[in-house]
This record gives structure tokens, sequence and C-alpha cells, in this order.
């Protein structure tokens, strides 16, 4: 058990998404207190003091004009034991390289000091824009991939877990989604106070650890930007045609170009494999199928276009991160009549 409350600074600014902000704020502020009072015990004191930073002390409101009023400026904090960066409001082609260069050097000077930094979702891009994760394996929501892969080509993105260690001390961690700041307000509770206070707090608050991480929510799918038609007329012939038996050398005859070619400028553009592509469109149409029927998943596999039922098990427990039944088990409340 802490002997002295810890002091967790909250970074806070107008991009700041309130839900996992003020969610963040309530959770650590009342570890050690409410799991007491709902149990009927004696009151005991605040375990963790959680203070909202920005960059001045004024007032200002995030999206749905949610008002923020800071306790600390950057200056105010100096640099703090524990750090929380959560998640923004962003564009997921935005890599807020232009904002906030004072606030980058602070957050470099913060890491330099020793400060424990943790992130939610796209917290992690505005770290990955100050260069603090930089040859790190790092996690963000999956929709972010294709902008770290383009902005930030020398930090590690892995879409797949729900929290990351990018560092061997465990001063740098990153967590995936959104509602991953859930299951990072349980790790900093354990880590510095303690497991039994973790769980007492993951009690109260009907909190659950997303052991699953983030593939099964995933969209694997993502037509990007860009400017290469041939590439484009490639994309559409999949998607019409993903179940073909041999997808590749069916687009390699639709365009009318060299297989070779056609292979590098599609992973140029889109940032993966011809078969890759059609793998992921097949996984996708899997998904929908188990998410609203109850249709056997040998047959969810044949109509995809796998015959070989083992392989397509394996393949979608590589993308999704579980097995199909599994999968179907998680979505099953939200299937009509489920």
């Amino acid at each position: 058990m802490a002997a002295t409350p810890l002091d967790a600074h909250l970074l806070a600014l107008p991009e700041s998404a309130g839900a996992s902000l003020y969610g963040m704020l309530d959770v650590l502020a009342t570890t050690g207190t409410l799991w007491r009072e709902f149990a009927g015990l004696d009151q005991g004191p605040a375990l963790i003091r959680p203070h909202l930073v920005s960059l001045t002390n004024d007032r200002f409101t995030l999206r749905h004009g949610i008002p923020v009023q800071p306790d600390l400026t950057i200056a105010d904090a100096g640099r703090p034991e524990v750090l929380i960066v959560t998640d923004f409001w962003l564009a997921p082609d935005d890599p807020m390289a232009d904002r906030y260069p004072d606030l980058k050097a602070w957050l470099r000077d913060c890491r330099a000091a020793g400060t424990t930094i943790y992130s939610v979702c796209t917290g992690s891009v505005l770290r990955a824009a100050a260069g603090l994760l930089d040859g790190l394996e790092v996690a963000s929501h999956w929709g972010y991939e294709d902008l770290f892969r383009q902005n930030f080509p020398d930090v590690r993105f892995d879409p797949a877990p729900s929290i990351c260690f990018s560092d061997p001390e465990g001063r740098l961690v990153t967590a995936g989604g959104a509602s991953a700041w859930q299951d990072l307000a349980l790790h900093i509770i354990s880590r510095h106070v303690s497991p039994g206070e973790a769980l007492h707090t993951a009690k109260v608050f009907l909190l659950k650890v997303h052991a699953e991480g983030q593939l099964p929510y995933a969209n694997r799918v993502r037509r990007l930007p860009h400017a290469d038609s041939v590439v484009r007329r490639a994309e559409t012939w999949l998607i019409e045609n993903y179940r073909a038996a041999d997808p590749v050398a069916g687009v390699v005859a639709a365009c009318g170009i060299a297989e070779r070619t056609l292979k590098r400028r599609f992973r140029q553009a889109t940032g993966v494999t011809l078969i890759a592509y059609a793998q992921n469109l097949r996984i996708e149409a899997a998904k929908r199928a188990l998410e609203t029927d109850r249709t056997p998943v040998e047959t969810v596999a044949a109509a995809v276009g796998y015959e070989n039922v083992a392989f397509f098990r394996r393949l979608f427990k590589r993308g999704t991160g579980l097995s199909p039944g599994a999968y179907r088990r998680m979505f099953k409340p939200f299937q009509a009549g489920a």
C-alpha cells in the first residue's frame, strides 16, 4: 500500500476527449476510498491525487462544451513522477506536427528527468510528434495505423494490444483504443498503489481488463487516399471478387500489368500486400457473418473463399486474436434476438 498519495498529472488540451480525461480522473481520485465506502469499512485516505495540467491556468472547453479548469500549468508541474496523456479528438490523418512546440519540449524534458509517461489512444500521436517513441513498439487506436506508418516510420506501431510497454523500465506505456483508459487506470493503480487496490477499483466501477486486445474490434480494410489509378482499380476488383479461388492472379489479369509491378505499387500505395488485402476482405466478411447469424463456421469459411476450414480458423485468429467461435460469443449481445 502506498505510504503517501501518488501525484498523477493528467495533461488537458482543447483536443482532449472528455470521457477518458474525466473518467481517468474520477477513477484515480477515488482509489482507496470508494471501495471502502461500498464495503461498509472505515473511511481510508485517498491514495492517488490527480491534477489537471495544461499550458495555462485559464479555463477552456473541450469538444461538446465540456469545461476544464486546469490545476497547474506545465511550468508549475515541473517534472512530475507520473504524467498521463489521455486521448484526443484527432482525424486519422492529423499527426499534430505543427502544434504545441513548447509542450513537446516539456514532454522531452520530462522523459529525460525520468517521468513515467502514460498515454491513451491518440495521446501516443502527441508523444510520437514530440520524438519520444522513435524505435519503440507503440499501441494506439487501430484506426491510426496508417497515420503512424506515413508520419512516424521509426515508430513500431502495433494495433493488437490494449496496453503496450514501450521500454524495459516501463516508463513509456501506451494504451490502445479510447476505452483502454480503463485498462491503463487499473494498471497505474496496481503498479503505483497495489494489485489489491486495482481489483477493488475494478469491482466498484465494473471495469474489466481487455485481455483480448484491439484486434477483435479493428477494421482491417481501409481505402487510403492515393493517386495510383491502377491500384485503385485493383482495390475495387478485390472488393468485388475477394471470394475468387486465386484473387491475386485474377486482379493481375484484370489490371493488365505485370504481377511484380502491381504487387510493388499496391503495397506502396496501401501499406499491405495484394494477398493480405484479399485476406482482410475475407476476414471482414466472415466477421459480419459471425456477428449477424448462427451459420456454422464451415459454411462461413466456404462463403468467403476458404474450403480448408482449419486454415480459415488459423487465419481468422491471426487477424482478430480470437477463434471464430470466441468472436461470435464476444459479439453475441449485439445480435438481434440474442
